[in-house]
């Protein structure tokens, strides 16, 4: 179930399309598109399991009311739309038939699925001679190992990690009561050994790496094909991109985490968010240090950072297109 979002008015320039790729000719995916002003630009969006393209329509939207603010009002073309089963896309993935339910197609096939997708929008940009389009990727959750398995073969300018999964990670971020040495007095006053049981149980139950979700997205291999956090770094054909990483807010996690799973406030304080704060402390390595930003916190966010402060995510979002403008206005 997609998560709720408070209503927004859509701007004219966002239009809803489908498109059919190429190499997946009997199904078609929802889109949300805006042709930009400024065409040598292109920002994909990409969500998580449990959004759809509709979380990313306040931050497109502030974007295009922004720079259309400005006296000489530029925006980027702009792009989100649902993967297969997601949203308004109710095709499911051809590559899920005849496979193994839930595991038909992994983030590998999905990178695929955007190359073809970036191909489709970017025919219809008109570039200056010698332009060459820049695509930022501004990714959640998921999404973010998505961008990464993408950007590894594909030109990118520009990455920002909202909240990025913890790849490689099998999602057992609690001590095991039945594990040698387990010290029950060591556990955050909140927690119980029979809580601690239950949130484990019940943290397999949906996030284990071979659970099944509704889009058919495996993420059984995902720790093979992104085991480090650190790397692979970012360098298609010598050209390493701008990375922001950003992370959620410690308090605002734990108290979403409490509300939604049952988790005690202590369990996310001493184990979850330290752990995840690990991770992001290396994806930063994924590019130059000089190219790289944070870890930085969104704060009063959980993790899905874009329908928590879509402000927050509009000036990021900008922050990188310019950086990308300026750096291809420095080449020509």
């Amino acid at each position: 179930m997609a998560v709720p979002l408070q209503a927004v008015a859509i701007p004219k320039e966002i239009a809803a399309t489908t498109v059919i790729l190429p190499h997946k000719s009997t199904a078609s995916i929802a889109c949300s598109y805006v042709s930009g002003t400024d065409p040598a630009v292109l920002v994909v969006f990409l969500n998580g399991l449990m959004t759809d393209k509709s979380s990313w329509i306040p931050v497109i939207s502030g974007i295009i009311r922004q720079r259309k603010s400005l006296e000489s009002p530029e925006f980027p073309s702009m792009l989100a739309y649902d993967r297969y089963s997601v949203g308004l896309t109710e095709d499911r993935d051809p590559l899920d038939q005849g496979r193994e339910q839930g595991h038909g197609h992994d983030c590998r096939d999905a990178a695929e699925d955007l190359d073809y997708l970036i191909s489709h929008f970017s025919k219809g940009l008109k570039l200056l001679s010698g332009e060459k389009l820049r695509v930022v990727l501004v990714a959640n959750s998921i999404g973010c190992a998505i961008a990464r398995l993408y950007a590894a073969r594909h030109p990118v300018a520009a990455v920002l990690f909202l909240d990025s999964i913890m790849a490689n990670s099998n999602f057992d971020f609690w001590p095991d009561p039945d594990a040698p040495g387990f010290d029950q007095r060591e556990l955050p006053d909140d927690v119980s050994v029979e809580v601690l049981r239950q949130q484990r149980a019940k943290f397999a139950a949906i996030f284990r790496p071979d659970v099944v979700n509704r889009e058919g997205l495996s993420r059984r291999n995902l720790a093979q094909l992104l085991p480090h956090n650190d790397g692979p770094v970012l360098d298609y054909q010598n050209e390493r991109p701008w990375v922001t990483v950003v992370g959620h807010d410690f308090e605002a996690f734990a108290a979403e985490s409490l509300r939604t799973m049952g988790t005690p406030i202590g369990l996310s304080m001493m184990y979850m968010n330290p752990t995840w704060h690990k991770y992001n402390q290396g994806l930063v390595h994924i590019t130059d240090r000089e190219k790289s930003k944070g870890p930085i916190f969104a704060k009063g966010c959980g993790h899905f950072i874009q329908r928590d402060d879509p402000d927050f995510v509009i000036k990021e979002t900008l922050d990188l297109v310019d950086k990308v403008r300026l750096q291809q206005s420095v080449v020509w």
